[in-house]
């Protein structure tokens, strides 16, 4: 919904060394610079960033990008919002998008005000100064510092979450805003989810009262939300902000801003179910758990997650409602899978959960009850065989029929293979008649990080496709016509969507393009083998003599083509030939 332009604009004005080296400090090293790769885990440099290209590729893993792919698998950032981020950071406005339809539970204005005329910025800088008398407030209130002593918490665990209070009364927030009565402050605190308008609209007042407050960023670290856990026998226990311009619960999770780098160091996240849950591990030295706010973890979570890590572990409590929560992830996981990523599910003793788990036993403890977590694919087919008698044939077909319509929606190539071979254990059907029964969509295997591509001998396609990378102007100098009738393999395809992507963006051409032109195309077939293409360029310099490169790709295929006639002409009986054939082949 971003402009092209824009976007081509934009990557042209950043430099990715700068905007890498914010997040991972990297080294020069000839005409590029490296660092130890952040997607994974080595002890030699391969992650390679240039300067002159504005691409990174890393050749252990072979992550590749510019700078926008590099805040989305950095920092799990949707695409929208890493242009937005290093839009922000350049100064420049992002164009206005299309709104897309809203999915917010709520529509009436008379009910949470006009949000019209509310900018993103005042709502921030009214959830801070929300937090900031939240936090005052339980440094003043004797109830709520007991209550978080009796959990074990410590005042440093308090101020590292920005833990606050929310006083009993109706108007708490009153004394944070000193013109709280007026209508466009009104309107702000409505908007930010912070105060409710009576049934009858005579009436506002605090939507959180008595309740332990927990801020909820979102991946900038900028306040979004906030959770209240009430501090008496009361109910709801947890009540979460609703749904605003800033926060949508099912993409946001509870600490994962903080967690990030603990994850990625970890090479695993725990995903729990309450905010108690994630402070109480992160005290102990957990610190890579982030929960799903008040909802069932989502298909966008798991996105979320995955850009962090390769293993992802469920941890919910032994009872039912645990047992219900963790099949709801398990169902919205399966369509995320791709070979490479691990999903294990872990169930504390009865009566016990994260927080008092590992308030009672520790780090080690806890940590020791990660490696013993459930595969997903042993959960999966756990649960749906407990009620089922497999030892009966209708047993065996009614686990067949509920398993179907979820093995159906994973992608993952290798891992539906091992589903079935252990359905055909448990069914006692082969792994073929299941395949079929089954009606699974093959799919090519992906190719995920960890295995590179072999590079392919340098063809002229190839060759070209090099230059037209590295130097994109050299478009308006292709003689198309060494195309026509060309073989129709992978490089060809590839070098005619690049040659119609240039002529489509025409504003590419027009200067040396200093940014990777493959953002264009995010969703091509090609793009794995057009990022391998561009990584070869990597040393490439102005000591290339590039008019040379270009125009010897160019003999070759002329030479091919010249080939590729005569041997045409030499397929066919001498008089079936036209005189003009004859005269072509003479030549």
């Amino acid at each position: 919904m971003i402009p092209q332009p824009f976007i081509h604009d934009l990557l042209n004005r950043l430099d990715i060394v700068e905007t890498i080296d914010r997040h991972v400090p990297l080294k020069k090293a000839g005409a590029n610079y490296v660092a130890c790769c952040p997607f994974h885990s080595e002890k030699t440099p391969s992650f390679t960033v240039s300067q002159t290209k504005q691409f990174y590729h890393c050749f252990g893993c072979g992550a590749h990008g510019n700078a926008i792919n590099f805040l989305i698998e950095y920092s799990g950032l949707t695409f929208v919002e890493a242009v937005n981020d290093l839009a922000s950071y350049m100064g420049m406005s992002v164009p206005e998008q299309q709104p897309e339809p809203s999915n917010l539970p709520y529509s009436s204005k008379e009910e949470y005000g006009d949000d019209s005329e509310v900018s993103s910025q005042d709502l921030f800088n009214v959830m801070k100064i929300a937090t900031r008398f939240y936090r005052e407030q339980l440094k003043v209130s004797k109830k709520a510092i007991d209550y978080l002593k009796k959990r074990g918490l410590t005042g440093e665990t308090a101020a590292r979450f920005a833990i606050g209070y929310a006083p009993a009364n109706w108007q708490n927030l009153d004394a944070a805003f000193p013109d709280y009565k007026s209508e466009s402050t009104q309107n702000l605190l409505i908007n930010a989810g912070l105060i409710v308008i009576s049934e009858n609209g005579g009436k506002q007042y605090d939507r959180f009262r008595d309740r332990i407050m927990f801020p909820i960023l979102n991946q900038k670290g900028m306040i979004v939300g906030f959770g209240g856990r009430v501090i008496e026998q009361e109910e709801p226990k947890y009540l979460n902000s609703p749904e605003t311009k800033l926060f949508e619960k099912g993409r946001e999770l509870y600490n994962f801003f903080a967690a990030r780098r603990a994850i990625r160091d970890a090479g695993c996240v725990v995903v729990v179910e309450g905010y108690m849950d994630v402070v109480a591990l992160s005290q102990h030295g957990v610190n890579y758990a982030v929960a799903a706010l008040g909802t069932a973890t989502t298909s966008f979570h798991i996105q979320k997650l995955m850009r962090q890590t390769d293993n992802i572990v469920f941890c919910f409590d032994g009872d039912q409602a645990g047992k219900k929560a963790a099949w709801r992830a398990l169902e919205n996981s399966l369509s995320q899978l791709v070979d490479g990523k691990y999903l294990s599910f872990l169930f504390l003793p009865e009566g016990e959960d994260p927080d008092s788990y590992v308030s009672k036993f520790g780090q080690q403890a806890f940590e020791q009850q990660l490696k013993q977590a459930m595969p997903l694919s042993e959960f999966l087919f756990k649960e749906l065989s407990r009620d089922t008698n497999l030892q009966s044939s209708e047993g065996c077909a009614k686990l067949v029929r509920d398993v179907k319509p979820l093995l159906q929606q994973v992608k993952a190539p290798a891992l539906v293979l091992m589903l079935i071979k252990r359905l055909s254990q448990l069914s006692g059907m082969s792994q073929e008649e299941l395949a079929e029964l089954l009606q699974i969509k093959r799919s090519p295997k992906p190719r995920t990080r960890g295995t590179i591509p072999r590079r392919a001998p340098v063809t002229p396609y190839r060759w070209l496709i090099q230059v037209l990378l590295y130097k994109p102007s050299y478009i308006n100098k292709l003689d198309r016509s060494f195309l026509v009738g060309c073989r129709e393999d992978e490089e060809v395809l590839a070098l005619k969507l690049l040659i119609e992507m240039l002529d489509t963006y025409p504003a590419v051409t027009d200067s040396d393009a200093t940014a990777s032109i493959l953002t264009y195309l995010q969703d091509s077939p090609y793009k794995a083998l057009l990022e391998s293409i561009e990584s070869e360029i990597l040393e490439w310099d102005d000591s290339i003599d590039l008019e040379a490169e270009f125009s010897g790709a160019l003999l070759i295929l002329k030479d091919m083509q010249r080939n590729k006639r005569i041997a045409e002409l030499h397929s066919k009986p001498l008089n079936m030939l036209t005189e003009g054939e004859k005269q072509e082949l003479k030549r």
